[in-house]
């Protein structure tokens, strides 16, 4: 691993919420796969939600995640996209059986929130909430998900679970104040990038 991934992933396991803001093609996404992925290994009734902005950005990281779970040896591991595109069978069986769910704030205010109910399991088990690409969440799009994320904490907390926020951004100059802003909780910050780089 690279030194910050090293410790995106001892910070996570000591229930920390983690902001990792680290280069482009830096291994973030390995920051939150790890952690996810040895919570399906230990406690399989855990759940996880990963969050982008754009559903093309979905689909690009259901793609690397199934890799993960290749590499694992976890490939019966459901894992899956939810949005709008996806069919009512399938949102119906990543909703019952999903460890992870890949998604986007749209589909978390109109179809998980609205019919919480129906998710009281998934709920009661989440244990990780990914938001990636933090730095598009200002002005106006990031208020409305600012009070989308304290709804969405307080409906998790009904049902008994308080998930670990995990941030990923490569572009935010102010990033503890935007994760601040976004969920009113602290975050460790890690921004040392251990990547490799050119000169």
């Amino acid at each position: 691993l690279y030194s910050h991934q090293a410790e995106a992933v001892d910070a996570t396991r000591a229930g920390r919420d983690v902001l990792i803001v680290t280069g482009t093609a830096s291994g973030k996404s390995l920051c939150y796969q790890l952690p996810i992925l040895e919570m399906i290994e230990r406690r399989p009734a855990g759940r996880a939600i990963v969050l982008h902005p754009a559903k093309a950005l979905s689909q690009d990281q259901f793609q690397s995640f199934r890799r993960a779970l290749g590499a694992a040896q976890m490939l019966d591991t459901l894992v899956g996209v939810f949005d709008g595109d996806t069919p009512a069978n399938m949102r119906r069986k990543l909703r019952d059986e999903a460890s992870v769910i890949l998604t986007n704030p749209d589909m978390l205010h109109a179809a998980l929130l609205t019919n919480h109910t129906r998710w009281a399991d998934f709920l009661r088990n989440l244990r990780f909430v990914v938001v990636d690409e933090m730095h598009t969440y200002s002005g106006l799009f990031g208020s409305n998900a600012a009070n989308l994320f304290r709804r969405f904490e307080r409906v998790c907390s009904h049902y008994g679970s308080h998930p670990q926020f995990i941030f990923c951004s490569a572009t935010v100059g102010n990033p503890l104040e935007v994760a601040k802003k976004l969920t009113n909780r602290d975050a460790i910050l890690i921004d040392n990038d251990g990547s490799p780089r050119g000169r």
